[in-house]
């Protein structure tokens, strides 16, 4: 008996500790892994349940209705009323191809799912009663889209829209996309062929050499590291020979003579700010690139934002270092990310996180969510801030951006023509950038534009810039 009674307890034991690890299991799934297996594209009865709730309509800031749903039956279809306009921004729903852009991001708010009923989501209740999602009015506006989508017409590119002061996204084109709305097998095929990719939201995750663009966060870093950078006068003649191989020049051999910062700044000199860079070094401009978010993941609210790069080089790769300084060699970077350098400068240094959802309200258009504004931090000091923005005016006034010189509105900006190697060894037509902001005195719109293989950064660029920011300024 005693032999029984011994193994009985030996048994009971191991029921326990099965019994406990169930329990943890049990727990451990439903706080941990429940939500994220409930919501995951691919899960069949949350396609259900989509079909059951009328999604939420997505609208602008002037709740101009851009993707809504209706019922066609026990079936929902998702139209997006623009086609393509707003593809790369919105997303797409689709039951067979799974969700992206704002439509995952804010599943749960289109579906009315929130983190006390999200475990509910497979007990169908009031069927009788037809459920409606939650609205998303976002920051963006329809008008700046349309003439920033129009002005890139036919190239590759992408415009991205800030204000300043708030970081809201008033628009995001990327180019080329596709229409949403006519996703069937073959179109899917066809747009997962194309060369273009027009899958790919080039706004946000388009890595491109910024150019001259980045002088501004190079000239940020002179002014942080090198004692009386206001003073500094270079020799610009019009190159800087490093070896036999290497060297660097300016845009068209152009030859500057005896040149300060602003100068430099205005007229794009390479060999001013390659100078700069080698006597800063890549430890402090790598420094200030990160200031600025390059290498990192750039603070934001409802948008995924691919990290833009400044790379690590030895104090003795000087060709690299140096070329690095006017964002060539291997600096990469998003639009998004450069119109959020431009943002911190039109905004006294600081920077505001991206956001793009400004409200959620429910179906009777009660508020359910505000979204506010967030501060990032100060990135550099509002008197940094008011130098580049003075030389980024003088810029439009007398240098490089004199192609926005003619707007309506006192426009600030930096051009940049970024050389690229599109089959990894021959040197390709450059890409066009310009960063900027307007009005000077209170800056209401930041702005970043690549056009691919556009040419030089003071054409066309500039030229759907300032176009874009009239139509952003207008009363």
């Amino acid at each position: 008996m005693k032999d029984i009674s011994q193994n009985i307890k030996k048994v009971m034991i191991i029921f326990l500790l099965l019994f406990l690890g169930l329990i943890v299991y049990m727990t451990y799934f439903e706080v941990f892994l429940g939500s994220k297996l409930v919501t995951r594209a691919d899960n069949g009865r949350l396609w259900a349940k989509r079909n059951a709730i009328l999604r939420g309509v997505i609208y602008d800031r002037n709740m101009k209705p851009l993707a809504e749903s209706s019922k066609n039956g026990e079936k929902q279809i998702r139209k997006y009323l623009y086609n393509d306009l707003f593809v790369h921004t919105l997303g797409y729903e689709n039951e067979k191809y799974g969700l992206t852009g704002m439509e995952k991001r804010y599943d749960k708010e289109l579906m009315a799912l929130d983190s006390i009923d999200i475990y509910n989501v497979f007990n169908f209740k009031n069927k009788d009663t037809e459920k409606k999602g939650y609205n998303l009015i976002t920051s963006l506006d329809y008008n700046i889209q349309k003439k920033a989508y129009d002005l890139l017409g036919d190239n590759k590119g992408a415009v991205v829209v800030l204000n300043p002061k708030t970081g809201e996204v008033l628009a995001m084109v990327s180019k080329p996309g596709f229409n949403p709305n006519e996703l069937t097998e073959d179109k899917w095929k066809a747009i997962n062929k194309d060369e273009k990719f027009p899958l790919i939201n080039r706004a946000v995750s388009g890595m491109y050499p910024p150019g001259s663009v980045f002088k501004t966060v190079t000239a940020v870093s002179a002014l942080e590291n090198i004692d009386g950078m206001m003073n500094k006068r270079i020799q610009d003649n019009g190159k800087i020979v490093f070896n036999s191989r290497e060297k660097l020049s300016n845009y068209g051999g152009e030859v500057l003579g005896n040149i300060n910062f602003q100068q430099a700044f205005v007229h794009s000199s390479n060999v001013y700010f390659g100078t700069l860079g080698m006597e800063m070094g890549n430890s402090k401009l790598k420094e200030t690139a990160e200031k600025f978010f390059f290498n990192k993941s750039i603070p934001s609210i409802g948008i995924t934002i691919d990290n833009s790069r400044f790379p690590k080089y030895k104090d003795y790769e000087k060709g690299n270092i140096a070329q690095s300084a006017i964002g060539q060699s291997g600096v990469l970077a998003t639009p998004m990310q450069m119109a959020v350098v431009a943002s911190t400068i039109a905004n006294d240094g600081v920077m505001m996180k991206p956001k793009i959802v400004n409200k959620v309200t429910n179906s009777k258009g009660n508020t359910m969510k505000n979204i506010s504004p967030e501060n990032i931090g100060q990135i550099t000091s509002k008197q940094n801030a008011d130098i580049i923005e003075e030389f980024m005016r003088k810029t439009v006034q007398q240098g490089t951006a004199r192609a926005a010189k003619n707007s309506n509105v006192a426009i600030c900006g930096k051009t940049g023509t970024a050389d690229h190697k599109d089959d990894g060894s021959k040197n390709s037509t450059p890409h066009s950038w310009f960063i900027g902001f307007a009005p000077y005195q209170n800056p209401e719109i930041a702005i970043a534009v690549i056009v691919e293989n556009g040419g030089t950064g003071g054409g066309s660029a500039t030229r759907i810039a300032t176009e874009v920011i009239n139509e952003a300024i207008k009363k």
